[in-house]
């Protein structure tokens, strides 16, 4: 029998196992943030039409998180970026981020922003996922802007 992952857009009473989910992430990319950074990202994800949080449930759990925002494009009629996607990682391998970029890909597209995006480690495990739908472009470098010391 398949597995089913149900997704939907984040709502109030997910916001317990939303931030159990995004400290996970955190943790794994060796990220440190003050509660106050959750406070506002989760506020954001609510209450920002900019930026979508989507939350993929297996049973009725949350056992999948995924963050992205559309932004205008000078050559095309405009992107989607999913800037976070994390799985359990005790239910990882059942399908649950694949239908996740699926569901990203599809509201991008109904919303007219038809180009996914996103970033990961060269040896994230989830590269194998991400070789198989998505494009890898040899050769591109991610650059991020440091102003002065620190």
């Amino acid at each position: 029998m398949a597995t089913v992952v149900e997704i939907s857009f984040l709502t109030e009473s997910d916001r317990a196992a939303w931030e159990v989910l995004a400290r996970g992430k955190d943790t794994y990319f060796a990220v440190d943030r003050a509660a106050a950074d959750y406070d506002r990202t989760w506020r954001r994800l609510l209450d920002d039409d900019r930026i979508r949080g989507i939350a993929a449930r297996l049973d009725g759990r949350v056992v999948g998180i995924a963050h992205y925002l559309f932004h205008a494009s000078v050559w095309y009629s405009g992107k989607c970026y999913l800037a976070d996607l994390f799985v359990d990682p005790a239910v990882r391998r059942q399908g649950v981020a694949t239908a996740v970029l699926g569901w990203v890909a599809r509201d991008a597209e109904e919303q007219g922003y038809p180009g996914l995006y996103w970033n990961t480690l060269e040896d994230a495990p989830a590269r194998a996922l991400y070789d198989r739908v998505g494009r890898l472009h040899e050769g591109l470098i991610h650059y991020g802007y440091r102003r002065g010391p620190g």
